[in-house]
């Protein structure tokens, strides 16, 4: 099969179709979606080696679980051991002995096989098409937010970032009925959120007067921004992560008592109810599409 891979650069190689073990599933993968972490793999992030790439749709070809065989599906990226105590304590995204789809001691989906727990694979509706469907993870992702933070009716949010994780996570926020302002650096970008109904700024001149401020830049100057425009006693939720850091001066963290939240995976039911609804365009998120012999 296909592969993209990743071992000191960037390479298209032929690799064996993989064997799925008991209680795995052989995916066919149908559309694969680049993100800003694929990017910082190919930095040095995790210190990854091997077939990239960790959001897709697909299907099934071959599952202990013979209703799966056929059926489009999208995958959750942890693979847990669910024995340690930590998985047996129900935190099994943190589980002890992680690995990660295409970022972490597992074999990624930019290929034209994929093989996943059974239990990772969520079933797509069928009013869900599959370039909607790739969008499951990062979309999981912004949800999360939700599932960490109680928002107040009264509560201003600020995403900052336009890039894809950030307008995933502003549509999902407003789709919550709360009200969100998408701060970022291109009109274009931002003009996508403004159809949705969020509000969009290109500046950050909120000093001090927001309560949730959401880091979705993947780039270290983006805590300082959530830093300089949260409120005292105010939260921010941080989704950016990247290969090297920067030196910062967490001072205004002390000063103000700000609540810092790590935030990363979500949960796949509620992102695929939410497209099935026609909660969250992702018609504009698409910027081009590349056969899989030009990987």
């Amino acid at each position: 099969m296909r592969a993209l891979v990743f071992d000191d650069g960037l390479k298209v190689m032929d690799a064996p179709i993989p064997e799925r073990g008991i209680g795995q599933a052989l995916i066919r993968v149908t559309f694969a979606g680049i993100c800003n972490t694929d990017v910082e793999v190919t930095r040095g992030y995790f210190a990854y080696k091997g077939i990239m790439g960790h959001e897709f749709v697909g299907v099934v070809e071959d599952a202990d679980y013979t209703d799966l065989v056929g059926r489009r599906v999208v995958g959750e990226i942890n693979i847990s051991c669910g024995e340690c105590g930590t998985c047996r304590s129900g935190s099994i995204r943190h589980c002890e002995r992680i690995r990660a789809m295409g970022i972490n001691g597992w074999p990624g989906c930019f290929a034209d096989y994929v093989v996943l727990p059974e239990s990772n694979l969520h079933a797509v509706p069928d009013s869900v098409t599959d370039l909607q469907a790739v969008f499951v993870e990062p979309l999981a992702a912004a949800i999360e937010v939700m599932e960490q933070v109680h928002m107040r009716p009264t509560d201003r949010v600020a995403v900052i970032g336009d890039g894809k994780l950030g307008l995933l996570t502003a549509q999902a926020i407003h789709a919550y009925g709360h009200r969100v302002i998408l701060l970022g650096k291109h009109l274009e970008k931002l003009g996508i959120a403004r159809k949705t109904g969020v509000d969009v700024s290109l500046v950050s001149d909120f000093a001090g007067t927001v309560d949730v401020a959401v880091d979705c830049t993947g780039n270290p100057s983006g805590m300082e921004t959530a830093m300089s425009i949260v409120r005292p006693k105010g939260t921010i939720v941080m989704k950016s992560t990247f290969q090297k850091g920067a030196p910062m001066n967490l001072t205004p963290i002390v000063r103000n008592e700000i609540t810092c939240i790590g935030s990363r995976c979500g949960p796949f039911p509620p992102a695929l109810r939410l497209l099935e609804l026609g909660g969250v365009d992702t018609r504009g998120l698409i910027e081009k599409i590349y056969p899989a012999d030009q990987m």
